[in-house]
């Protein structure tokens, strides 16, 4: 899979990408709202992208790209599908630290959506998040996620105030 965004190139990730993986992986916000996603060695960071690599051509997932800008050829987070149980999928993405705040989640989310839904053959996907972290919850809402849940919820480790929504294609 490959798709251009007007500042983005979305792709397949590879084994050169472990240092920026790495890093990318390492910045606050990771480690506060997606703690299992962080990577302390290159050498961690290589054994998910040889997984994440042996999940691309399946509909199993968990489905991980690359975001990469177009104008100095920057690693600079994911997005990602992955299963959720019951036949349903949860979106996901990170922009490492330095690049938030530009709109990068949001062109990324917006321009995954269609193509990895009609890939995996499904309709609707789930945004799950805490509720504290209001820059993700900017990202669904702008991609036409639609909150039906606000409260107590499993997240990752244990229970927290979430926010759960969806988008429909």
């Amino acid at each position: 899979m490959r798709i251009e965004t007007e500042r983005l190139i979305i792709s397949e990730m590879t084994m050169d990408m472990a240092m920026d993986v790495h890093k990318n992986s390492l910045d606050e916000d990771i480690r506060r709202f997606v703690p299992d996603e962080v990577f302390e060695t290159i050498e961690e960071a290589q054994e998910i992208i040889e997984f994440i690599m042996s999940q691309y051509g399946s509909v199993d997932g968990p489905l991980i790209y690359a975001l990469i800008t177009k104008e100095d050829d920057k690693n600079i987070g994911y997005v990602q599908l992955v299963p959720i149980g019951e036949g349903k999928w949860e979106i996901g993405y990170h922009v490492a630290k330095v690049y938030t705040g530009n709109g990068y989640a949001t062109e990324a989310v917006k321009a995954f959506l269609p193509v990895i839904s009609e890939q995996v053959g499904i309709t609707e996907v789930y945004g799950i998040r805490l509720l504290e972290n209001v820059a993700s919850g900017r990202v669904l809402e702008k991609c036409g996620f639609e909150t039906f849940f606000t409260g107590e919820g499993p997240y990752h480790d244990g229970v927290y105030e979430i926010d759960k929504s969806v988008w429909k294609k």
